[in-house]
């Protein structure tokens, strides 16, 4: 296994495009303020229209993350078993 695959931090979903659960424990902190910034964000944004705006922000860092630390190649799954390298 090289040095690059040992360093994601969300694993690819199994059907699907995207990433599912973390896989290190830095996935599961990114994962865990992000959850804390909805929390906050519904007592920092008093206004709804604002509060999606936020929403919307907050989770395209988080697919920025995910993206750049996410298992690859990101492609269309069917399901089928991981692939060994």
């Amino acid at each position: 296994m090289s040095n690059e695959q040992q360093d994601f931090w969300f694993h690819a979903k199994r059907f699907g495009w995207g990433w599912g659960l973390p896989a290190r424990w830095q996935g599961w902190l990114v994962l865990a303020v992000y959850l804390a910034l909805i929390i906050a964000g519904h007592f920092i944004v008093p206004d709804y229209r604002y509060q999606l705006i936020y929403l919307f922000v907050i989770t395209v860092m988080l697919i920025v993350v995910a993206a750049f630390k996410g298992e690859k190649p990101l492609r269309w799954r069917w399901g089928k078993h991981r692939e060994r390298r």
